[in-house]
């Protein structure tokens, strides 16, 4: 197994592309969702991943701050169906944290998550700061973590 940390401009051809796949997979295929999963943030994102027999299982991606934000975030969480239940997603949520903590020494950290797993990332510090609300029919939640 071999963990990936890149930039955008860092990005072969081939990795944006499995990118891309997997985040469609789970996040519009599984979740039977259909939205502009490109939403124009990738460029400005570091990408997390890991691969397994050069396979993408796990993948987020650190977003900065933008229009009007004021708190860098962790976004598009996944682990890829046959890949859950190992603890994927718990290591590369601590991979995720301890990058905006040490490298870029952030006070805070905004998540907007779905509303099922607040407790997931509420196991890491996360609090809830909105009421429950839609987004593309699927109940989410912003969360913000104080460090």
């Amino acid at each position: 197994m071999n963990w990936v940390r890149k930039r955008f401009d860092e990005l072969t051809k081939e990795e944006l592309y499995k990118i891309l796949m997997v985040r469609v997979a789970v996040f519009v295929v599984e979740q039977n969702c259909p939205y502009p999963e490109v939403d124009g943030r990738d460029e400005d994102s570091l990408h997390i991943w890991l691969e397994q027999e050069e396979q993408m299982i796990a993948y987020c991606r650190i977003v900065p701050p933008h229009e009007g934000q004021v708190y860098h975030s962790i976004g598009r969480v996944l682990v890829t169906q046959g890949s859950r239940g190992e603890g994927y997603a718990t290591e590369i949520m601590n991979r995720a944290i301890d990058f905006l903590k040490k490298d870029l020494e952030v006070d805070h950290i905004w998540l907007h998550g779905q509303e099922h797993l607040r407790n997931f990332y509420g196991s890491f510090g996360f609090e809830e700061v909105s009421e429950v609300y839609l987004e593309d029919d699927i109940p989410h939640v912003d969360m913000l973590m104080k460090i």
